[in-house]
């Protein structure tokens, strides 16, 4: 067996990827079966979802594509219960669901701050939580936890205006290091991942309008592309991360370091 395969081959692992029907959550999913993973991929839209599973059959991966709303614990709990029903493990976690509402924070109705803290926090917590319990038990385990460049300062308001996303974001950078701290004693790991600005459904409207602003900010010079999440992703979910927990990896072009 070479290194690269000893660290970074997912063969006999099965992953949930959170969102993972379209954007950066599809880009993971993708990543995950290439390297040999069992992919589960669920949300909300499941039309999405299930485009996204027959493109990963296609090249010959095990996929199951499966409705659910995470902040329904309900849902949550099924999706576990039917991973391990389909792949017996849950050896991978990726919390990608995500929500967002922009408005100045001075306009920011309550129930729009709700839906964003719930989708994006509670909604981590508690798919962190189902599959977290199958990890401890099994002693072993990777949850990643996409979190963002705008949960980790604040953000000027002519590109990104939206106070309930920035928040839900720095909750998930403590959320992680809390869990990696809880979990770390059952060798589960927690980790995240602080992307930049990618292009994608989301995103487009903030790009649209500060696009130039961002790439003026970005070291790189440029948006996140296709692949540029798949490699941060494949290191923490795979042996490569062993001694890796609690930590946050910004994937931005550098815009973090200014």
């Amino acid at each position: 067996m070479s290194i690269f395969q000893k660290l970074f081959s997912l063969e006999g692992k099965t992953a949930i990827v959170t969102g993972g029907g379209r954007g950066l959550g599809r880009q993971i999913a993708q990543a995950y079966s290439e390297a040999g993973a069992n992919v589960v991929i669920c949300s909300r839209k499941v039309q999405a979802c299930e485009e996204a599973a027959e493109e990963i059959a296609e090249k010959g991966g095990n996929v199951l594509a499966l409705p659910c709303d995470v902040t329904d614990e309900e849902q949550v709990h099924r999706v576990v219960k039917e991973t391990l029903e389909a792949f017996q493990s849950i050896d991978i976690l990726v919390n990608n669901s995500g929500s967002s509402w922009g408005a100045p924070a001075l306009e920011m109705p309550l129930e729009a701050w709700q839906k964003v803290m719930n989708v994006n926090v509670t909604g981590a917590f508690l798919m962190a939580k189902a599959a977290g319990k199958h990890m401890v038990d099994q002693k072993s385990g990777k949850i990643i936890n996409i979190t963002s460049v705008a949960g980790l300062n604040g953000a000027d308001p002519r590109f990104l205006d939206a106070v309930g996303y920035n928040t839900s974001k720095g909750a998930i950078v403590t959320l992680t290091k809390d869990l990696a701290a809880k979990w770390g004693p059952d060798n589960v790991h927690v980790n995240a991942i602080a992307p930049g600005f990618f292009p994608t459904k989301m995103s487009e409207g903030v790009l649209e309008m500060g696009g130039d602003m961002i790439i003026d900010r970005t070291p790189l010079r440029r948006f996140g592309g296709e692949e540029d999440m798949m490699g941060a992703a494949l290191f923490l979910a795979s042996a490569a991360s062993d001694y890796v927990t609690g930590e946050i990896l910004a994937v931005d072009g550098g815009m973090n370091a200014l």
